[in-house]
């Protein structure tokens, strides 16, 4: 019995020695487990293209810029207004434009100013005697604008502008009254287009995705034109045309395409996770 358990424990310890050095030559590796990639999707590229409508008021102040009229002899010739002051008034309009990308858009506008007092003076002789007069009248205009806008981008929903229009202004002239020598003559009106260009600066603010508060600055130029008719020896009368200085505020709303208010949302994967090893 004594020599078969010997006989067993150096059997084993034999087998044992096998095994060992084939297990040091063969270490294990586990193995590692990789998950299916995830592909990140491209954020979306926002569309721009989209019709608008506005609707503007302003308040502004126009500056005459002076008048010549003919005078019949003798001796005949042409006189000019001393000076001649235009009241403050106020403007509403309206409009269709077409935000072509992020930058740039475009409208066609008409806005209806409101009509304001004119107030000047001549001078020239009553029977012979130097004399002054008092001029009045009203004025008023619409004008049509073809204009282009470049936008800089939009920050906490504020996007900043400058802009310039092209395009005529239908000037019209009330009555005017010309009393000199306490004696009162009156010189219809006239009505005419013009040529008219303007030059502008704002900023909008997002009120919601599609609607957005502007409010600026324009600054117009009326062409001279036929401003009285002939009465009493003395006409017609031209004015030399008017900068007008206008600060504007209105709302824009926009049809379809992005107008810029909401960005869209950065895709963002989800993370992937680290290896499992089994």
């Amino acid at each position: 019995m004594v020599t078969f358990m010997k006989q067993s424990l150096i059997g084993a310890a034999v087998l044992a020695a096998g095994i060992v050095p084939g297990l040091a030559a063969d270490p294990y590796e586990p193995q590692v487990y990789t998950p299916e990639p995830v592909y990140q999707q491209e954020e979306p590229e926002l569309d721009y293209g989209g019709w608008y409508i506005r609707g503007d008021l302003d308040y502004h102040a126009t500056d005459f810029r002076g008048g010549q009229y003919i005078t019949y002899g003798p001796p005949p010739g042409t006189g000019a207004f001393d000076f001649g002051d235009i009241d403050s008034s106020w403007s509403i309009g309206g409009g269709v434009g077409y935000q072509a990308s992020k930058y740039l858009r475009t409208d066609l506008t008409l806005d209806w100013m409101g009509e304001a007092s004119f107030n000047g003076q001549t001078s020239g002789t009553c029977g012979g005697i130097p004399c002054v007069s008092v001029d009045t009248s009203k004025y008023s205009a619409l004008l049509l604008l073809a204009n282009a806008y470049a936008e800089f981008g939009t920050w906490s929903g504020i996007t900043p502008y400058v802009g310039a229009g092209i395009g005529g202004a239908y000037v019209k002239w009330g009555d005017l009254n010309n009393t000199a020598g306490g004696i009162t003559t009156i010189h219809d009106g006239s009505a005419n287009w013009r040529f008219a260009y303007a030059l502008m600066a704002g900023a909008s603010y997002c009120l919601t995705d599609d609607l957005k508060l502007d409010v600026g600055y324009r600054y117009s130029h009326i062409n001279g034109g036929k401003m009285f008719e002939f009465a009493s020896g003395v006409g017609p009368g031209y004015d030399d045309g008017f900068n007008i200085h206008e600060g504007r505020a209105g709302l824009r709303y926009q049809f379809g395409g992005s107008s810029g208010c909401s960005e869209p949302i950065a895709y963002a994967p989800e993370p992937i996770d680290p290896p499992v090893y089994k």
